[in-house]
């Protein structure tokens, strides 16, 4: 299985290092390895949903405020 560093997976998410880091310790992205203060994100590893954002479910569908 191939990684990613934090700041690989920031760009690719287009995301802050630090948000990486925090979704890593919060054991939110599948598969994640820590190495000391290093972590390690599989290449095939899907963006969480961000939990911190609302969604309004419409008729025509969901919209995120």
């Amino acid at each position: 299985m191939e990684y990613m560093s934090v700041k690989e997976t920031a760009e690719k998410w287009g995301i802050s290092e630090r948000r990486i880091q925090r979704l890593c310790s919060e054991n939110r992205i599948k598969g994640v390895i820590h190495f000391s203060r290093v972590w390690a994100i599989p290449k095939d590893a899907k963006k969480p949903v961000d939990a911190r954002r609302k969604t309004i479910s419409k008729q025509n569908g969901d919209r995120q405020l």
